[in-house]
């Protein structure tokens, strides 16, 4: 991991520590989901469509996100995407975890503490990306379809996530999900975030080579 000094862990703990931080990562994102979707200020794209999804259905939003997540992932298999148990932590830890904080958190009603659990959440979802990518365990479905689009279409990153983003974003609003400036806040400052967060956290190759030819500490 850059900026962390790897060299005493032995190769037996570097799976755990990365499991870990794997599982860290995925819930502190299902609890940022929650704080978003409480302060009523208007979500990502991809949760706006599981807003919409939820209210259509009756379903609870984690058994939509994980609905949509699976439904996702069938669209791997002509893009020859290969899921990784990350992908599959994905899918799980998510969707328990924005349930269970939902269900501790009430919606908000006051514009102090919509701010708050906005530029909260925004913040810990940035956060949460940077840890659980770091892992480099498997992509989440949804990143999967982006760089599978990206591969078999030969059109950049920038371009398919945006049309990918443009699409869910506009099928969320007809739905009657919720669109306010919490969405335009976290288009414009995710990426940003995430850019200087992910260094932080990212497991390299480096790692365990490096672990292999340290000395057992004793």
């Amino acid at each position: 991991m850059a900026a962390i000094d790897l060299s005493p862990l032995s190769l037996r703990r570097a799976p755990v520590l990365r499991g870990l931080q794997l599982l860290g990562g995925l819930s502190l994102y299902g609890a940022s989901m929650a704080m978003l979707t409480r302060a009523g200020l208007g979500l990502d794209p991809w949760d706006v469509l599981h807003d919409g999804l939820t209210k259509i259905t009756g379903l609870s939003f984690g058994t939509v996100t994980a609905i949509a997540s699976v439904f996702v992932l069938l669209l791997w298999i002509p893009l020859r995407q290969r899921p990784g148990i990350g992908t599959v932590a994905n899918v799980l830890v998510i969707s328990v975890t924005v349930d269970a904080v939902r269900a501790v958190l009430p919606d908000q009603h006051v514009l102090g503490w919509q701010i708050v659990l906005l530029a909260g959440g925004v913040l810990l979802n940035a956060v949460a990306t940077a840890v659980y990518v770091g892992t480099r365990l498997g992509p989440g479905p949804r990143d999967g379809l982006m760089t599978g689009l990206t591969a078999r279409t030969g059109r950049s990153v920038r371009l398919v996530r945006t049309g990918i983003e443009v699409t869910v974003l506009a099928a969320g609003w007809l739905l009657g999900g919720s669109v306010g400036v919490g969405t335009v806040l976290y288009a414009a400052s995710i990426g940003p975030l995430t850019h200087a967060l992910l260094p932080l956290v990212t497991w390299r190759a480096g790692d365990r080579q490096q672990e292999q030819h340290q000395p057992a500490s004793r």
